[in-house]
């Protein structure tokens, strides 16, 4: 059976966590599905895992439509969602044009960076049919706004006016937060503030309602500096269902809430 946004509003509801990896194959796809992994997402971050750029902002529209059709081909199990990818939603026509183009490829929910100023946006997907999900925090479009990948909301200023984001945005229809290496403090709070909301987190601690890893972090292909909120699952396994296994205990380690571990967060007063 493949799981709704319902269920995912249903996990939270129920206090279950759920698991989220990124994947842009159809292989890769499938392993996830005997994995029981609830959700894919398809990531802009295939501009750095994939195709080998230092950043994401070289990635189009037809790239993520191109590997959602893939994804979807090989998972008839997990929720999909899919990112829009730099300026492909600058204009609320841009957004619908690049939304539409990503659905009709086979995501169920697209995926949009930025806080309060994207309401619009999202109040018109939204309208149009377009489940959204917000990705607020370090959001990677904007690394060089940013100055680097660096933690966010370190004060409790920045947390409140995170916290407004997220207000502004699921009031315009937001049905998911996706928040990124942002205080656990922060993570639990957001998450607890919205009771009908799923909140994803990465590197927001282990209270959020569910985790999403890129997935050649977690199974350890990506080579140098790896960040603080990262898990090599593979390197736990052998065999020759190592990667299904490693599927398997990243899915089981966000149930019982085991990952993220202290040593995968940021704790930070605020």
């Amino acid at each position: 059976m493949m799981i709704s946004l319902s269920d995912l509003r249903k996990f939270k509801s129920e206090g279950r966590k759920f698991s989220c990896l990124t994947c842009y194959d159809a292989s890769m796809a499938k392993a996830m599905e005997l994995a029981e992994v609830d959700s894919i997402l398809i990531g802009d971050s295939l501009g750095m895992a994939i195709q080998g750029h230092d950043s994401t902002l070289p990635v189009t529209v037809d790239d993520m439509a191109y590997h959602t059709a893939a994804v979807r081909r090989g998972n008839s199990h997990a929720f999909i969602m899919t990112d829009l990818p730099f300026m492909s939603y600058a204009t609320l026509n841009d957004a619908l044009q690049s939304a539409k183009k990503v659905m009709q490829a086979g995501a169920q929910m697209i995926k949009i960076e930025g806080g309060a100023w994207l309401s619009e946006s999202v109040r018109v997907l939204t309208q149009n049919g377009i489940p959204v999900c917000v990705h607020l925090g370090l959001t990677p479009q904007s690394v060089h706004v940013f100055g680097g990948y660096k933690l966010q909301a370190r004060t409790r200023e920045a947390a409140d006016q995170l916290i407004a984001d997220c207000t502004a945005v699921v009031d315009a229809g937001a049905a998911i937060l996706l928040l990124e290496c942002v205080p656990a403090q922060l993570g639990q709070e957001i998450a607890e503030l919205f009771p009908n909301i799923p909140v994803i987190g990465i590197g927001a601690g282990h209270q959020t309602d569910g985790q999403v890893l890129v997935v050649q972090d977690m199974l350890g292909l990506t080579f140098g500096r790896v960040a603080r909120f990262v898990r090599n699952f593979m390197k736990e396994q052998s065999g020759e269902t190592a990667i299904v296994d490693a599927f398997k205990a990243y899915h089981a380690a966000v149930q019982d809430q085991s990952f993220p571990a202290p040593e995968h967060t940021f704790q930070v007063e605020l």
